[in-house]
């Protein structure tokens, strides 16, 4: 029923914003990978909300509890189910929602699907449930070993940070609240951030992210490309809009001879390449550069402005959104967007080990 993420390296995710919890379940793990709560508590801490004054106020420790698939600090083999309450529901915020469809929220949608819908927080399309995302990333992180994944706030409304060579490093990207690793144009973001807020108005804006240390040969033609995977991955996260690997739309404007990223040698005598328009991925299949990429979201569709809508029995009202939300969801995305792409490199790994018969 779409809950389902992955191959061999499988994630289910489950639960709803305001029910009793939320949390995952992973498939295929392998087993003897150590692991502790503390391994996935460190990520749930950085998407958890309540951080500083430009996320929700929601007060949530998303603190978890690992119930099965791992024993003495190392994985069995077996399912590992890991839970997440949900402590700081404010469910009486939302009884107006049960009433009206708000705009660009999946209201509409899910009683068109379905028939029925959780209205608190948005029940099961709110993007709480990315929290059970990330505790999934933290484990696909311990069966990926030395891969370096790592995600920024790129832009925020049309407040961009200057191109940046060298990936930023893990305390970089979290000097500021707005996970921006250019401190001037962080402290502008953080301040448009602000400002939209007291407003009663919300930003989107993009996250960068590199993948480095990945090998060649990632990725199952046709259909299962590196970047499909990668892509579909990406696009499942709330708020998304737009993906872009490599050169992505920009592409468009150059000529084949600029595009082009022709092979070299490293001084190891390994083959490398002058320029990386490709973003890592040749014919659905890693090149062993870096992966890089890109991920547009959305402002968030809860504000306090005065909005017009229909109700459930098609009759014009308006109102205005209620409740604890982020002004600009993309400083808690980030850890999100490294948790997906954790998972498609798991699984990736894994569906790659049956690639050449004598390694069977």
């Amino acid at each position: 029923m779409g809950n389902q993420f992955g191959h061999l390296f499988r994630v289910v995710t489950f639960g709803e914003s305001h029910g009793v919890g939320i949390g995952c379940v992973i498939d295929g793990c392998p087993s003897l990978l150590p692991l502790c709560e503390a391994d996935i508590q460190k990520d749930l801490d950085r998407r958890k909300p309540g951080q500083n004054a430009i996320t929700t106020q929601r007060a949530e420790s998303d603190t978890c509890k690992i119930l099965s698939g791992v024993y003495r600090g190392k994985t069995l083999g077996t399912p590992i189910c890991i839970f997440i309450p949900n402590a700081d529901a404010r469910s009486g915020d939302y009884d107006e929602i049960a009433k009206l469809w708000r705009p660009s929220h999946a209201d509409f949608a899910y009683d068109s699907k379905y028939g029925i819908r959780d209205p608190r927080g948005g029940g099961r399309s709110s993007a709480r449930e990315t929290a059970a995302r990330v505790a999934a990333g933290a484990v696909a992180k311990k069966l990926t070993g030395n891969l370096n994944i790592r995600a920024w706030v790129e832009s925020v409304h049309a407040i961009s940070m200057p191109t940046v060579r060298q990936t930023p490093t893990l305390e970089e990207v979290d000097a500021t609240p707005v996970r921006c690793p250019d401190i001037p144009t962080a402290r502008r973001m953080e301040e448009f951030i602000k400002k939209a807020r007291s407003e009663g108005d919300s930003l989107g804006g993009v996250i960068h992210c590199r993948i480095e240390g990945l090998p060649a040969g990632l990725g199952e033609p046709v259909f299962d490309r590196f970047e499909a995977e990668l892509a579909k991955a990406m696009l499942s996260i709330p708020a998304t809009k737009g993906f872009e690997i490599g050169s992505g739309f920009a592409g468009t404007c150059m000529t084949g001879s600029q595009h082009n990223d022709p092979f070299c040698l490293d001084e190891n005598g390994g083959v490398c390449f002058v320029k990386n328009h490709a973003g890592g991925v040749l014919g659905g299949i890693t090149s062993g550069a870096t992966v890089d990429f890109r991920v547009a979201f959305k402002p968030t569709p809860t504000i306090s402005k005065e909005q017009h809508t229909l109700t459930i029995t098609k009759e014009s009202v308006s109102f205005s959104g209620k409740g604890r939300h982020d002004p600009c969801v993309l400083p808690r995305a980030v850890p999100v967007v490294e948790a997906m792409a954790a998972i498609v490199c798991a699984d990736m790994t894994l569906r790659n080990l049956s690639a050449k018969g004598k390694e069977i």
